[in-house]
């Protein structure tokens, strides 16, 4: 396997940036690297990226690696973050684009209840007191990134609003241990993908536990909120890592939902490949997606059935506050009159604020047909019909 990338560089490379950047030399435990390996190699011969992709993939990468020494010398710092329990975690997961952000973050209002803010899943450490945060290097790190990716691209933040105080996707931890469906989505990378589906995803709940313990360390009583759609893929390894896990997922109709995520994805990788574009991109989600819901299914029918609960874009749309009253009583979950007015406050912030959604989408544009995209969601769709 080649080490040589001119367009992105190679991994000694890669970690040289990165520890050049933080002052930081201990990248942890070496399981990452065989993933790394094959990401490198798939992006040089399958994702046709440009310049600016080059650039885009390279600095993207070094956050990651950076994230990595970040953890590794925080974790150094507070060695008693590895006797942090993790008890009954709530897991949102779903196919993209069918609420799971909007679900996550009311059931993250509650104050008895901790998330994965964005900022702290790149810079990790214990989570230090809010009023604190604006002074912290990694927070305002975030803040200027996301500052520039909205300047860059206005018309993101109504498709996916971002702030490094708001809790985000588990893939930004789980994206150290180089296992992570979030690549895919991003570029064209369909060798990585035929080596990923393959593996065990122990390495990233690994990882994932471990950023758990570490920024949770200072809130050992409050319950884990998390969030991610890639966890469709992850089933088994989730359940073996957390066997108390509470799951939710969310459903919609898959001929919308691809429409949706290819129109985001490619949004967000714009002029970064040659290829990753139209009907690309429109493939690679399908195929994608169609897989996860189909690994989901059939690694569910192993578990208990009480400690997962369905949630159907339309009700939540209907109903939210209902929607989240109804998960509260299915897994016994304290519900206090002033969380509850709280969820309907933010709920209806979330209807007129900047975090409105604006979104507009087709399947045609991606080269796709209804009929196509139910053949591949078949089942899922028969499943989705009878729920």
């Amino acid at each position: 396997m080649s080490t040589t990338r001119p367009a992105i560089g190679t991994i000694e490379q890669l970690h040289e940036a990165a520890a050049s950047a933080t002052g930081l030399t201990d990248f942890g435990e070496d399981e990452y690297l065989d993933g790394l390996a094959v990401l490198l190699d798939s992006y040089a011969s399958d994702a046709a990226l440009t310049e600016q992709g080059a650039g885009w993939i390279r600095s993207m990468l070094r956050t990651v690696l950076e994230s990595r020494l970040y953890a590794q010398e925080s974790g150094k710092r507070h060695p008693e973050h590895a006797d942090v329990e993790v008890r009954r975690p709530i897991f949102v997961t779903g196919l993209p684009r069918t609420g799971t952000t909007a679900l996550h973050r009311l059931l993250c209002v509650n104050p008895a209840s901790q998330g994965l803010e964005h900022w702290l899943t790149e810079t990790p450490q214990p989570r230090p007191p809010r009023d604190a945060w604006p002074d912290n290097p990694g927070y305002r790190r975030m803040q200027k990134w996301i500052e520039a990716r909205h300047a860059a691209d206005p018309g993101f933040k109504g498709m996916h609003f971002m702030a490094p105080d708001i809790v985000e996707e588990c893939w930004r931890v789980e994206r150290q241990s180089m296992r992570s469906v979030a690549f895919e989505n991003t570029a064209h990378l369909p060798s990585y993908s035929r080596w990923l589906a393959e593996q065990g995803m122990e390495p990233a709940y690994r990882m994932h536990r471990r950023m758990l313990q570490l920024i949770g360390l200072n809130d050992r009583d409050r319950r884990w909120v998390l969030k991610n759609p890639g966890h469709l893929f992850g089933l088994d390894a989730l359940m073996r890592t957390y066997p108390d896990a509470l799951v939710i997922q969310t459903h919609r109709d898959p001929r919308t939902i691809i429409a949706s995520v290819s129109s985001l994805n490619e949004r967000a990788s714009a002029g970064n490949s040659t290829v990753f574009r139209g009907e690309v991109v429109g493939a690679d989600m399908l195929e994608l997606w169609a897989r996860g819901a189909e690994t989901f299914a059939a690694a569910r029918k192993r578990y208990d059935p009480a400690q997962f609960i369905d949630v159907h874009y339309a009700d939540f749309v209907a109903d939210a506050v209902g929607v989240v009253e109804t998960i509260y009583d299915r897994f016994g979950i304290e519900l206090t009159g002033e969380v509850h007015a709280a969820i309907e406050a933010s709920h209806a912030e979330s209807k007129v604020s900047e975090r409105r959604p604006v979104h507009r989408y087709q399947l045609a544009d991606y080269g796709l047909t209804e009929e196509q995209v139910a053949e591949r969601f078949a089942g899922y769709l028969a499943e989705f019909a009878r729920s």
